[in-house]
């Protein structure tokens, strides 16, 4: 009964990253590439400190030619719940401030 539970957690998470745009898997990480100016990666990074800080994950963000790349790990075990939990915040958060500053 156990595996049954872990293969559905899997499909679960996998089904959940499904419905966030842009964002792809390879492996343990996800991965998300965002078209943001200076003032909107500051925003968004600080963020998603406070929020990865509370989800206790440390997402890799590299800034590159006005795009900001963010990379999630999940733990030993595959994409975590937490993961694709930051990932959708990451979301909501990339909407709120690019629309704020559309505005």
């Amino acid at each position: 009964m156990g595996a049954r539970r872990g293969e559905n957690q899997r499909n679960y998470l996998s089904d959940a990253l499904a419905l966030l745009h842009g964002w792809t898997r390879d492996g343990r990480q996800i991965q998300r590439t965002l078209h943001l100016d200076d003032c909107q990666h500051a925003t968004l990074t600080e963020h998603m400190k406070v929020v990865s800080d509370a989800l206790q994950l440390r997402p890799e963000i590299r800034r590159f030619d006005g795009y900001t790349y963010i990379r999630v790990r999940g733990d030993a075990a595959g994409l975590s719940a937490s993961a694709v939990a930051l990932a959708a915040r990451i979301e909501d958060l990339y909407g709120r401030i690019t629309s704020a500053q559309s505005r």
